[in-house]
């Protein structure tokens, strides 16, 4: 399976928050900004795939400033990193002030998801190129996030396990 270079995968959108993407405070919903995420990120996976994907976990959204009613957002994901059938997708969320030009990265967040072939199986996938020191240093620090994420997700199952949220035998 042939390689394929970081910037196939990447994708942007832009969007202008209008009042009912907003809380009471003017600033957008965290909701409505992870809902955009998933959704760019799928985009990329599946650009760097070529077949369906689903969102197997978001290790965080880290929110580092508000977006206000009037902005606009951009959004730019890319895969920085595949293993067998999964891949590490980073998004990137840029806020506009449009009447000044002024941005702000708002956000930030990296994201799991998993090929599927057309039965709905996992499906291997091909590795990636990086090509920028960027994505050479996401690229490289990809295995350590994915090992917390392995983690992360064994306590979770064991927490679930211990509240009688699930059995250990789905384990």
């Amino acid at each position: 399976m042939e390689a394929k270079k970081i910037r196939e995968s990447r994708a942007v959108k832009s969007v202008i928050i209008s009042p009912p993407d907003a809380n009471n405070l003017g600033t957008m919903f965290g909701g409505k900004v992870m809902s955009l995420i998933d959704e760019i990120a799928g985009l990329s996976a599946m650009r760097h795939a070529r077949s369906p994907v689903v969102t197997a976990s978001t290790d965080s959204v880290d929110f580092l400033h508000p977006i206000k009613i009037g902005h606009a957002i951009c959004l730019e994901s890319f895969v920085t990193w595949t293993h067998n059938t999964s891949m590490e997708v980073f998004v990137k969320i840029v806020g506009e002030d449009l009447l000044t030009g002024d941005r702000t990265v708002c956000a930030t967040a990296f994201l799991t998801l998993v090929a599927l072939d057309k039965n709905g199986n996992q499906k291997l996938i091909p590795p990636v190129i990086p090509e920028t020191d960027y994505e050479k240093k996401l690229n490289e620090t990809a295995p350590h996030r994915a090992e917390q994420r392995q983690e992360r997700r064994c306590h979770s199952k064991e927490f679930a396990a211990e509240f009688g949220l699930i059995s250990l035998v789905d384990r």
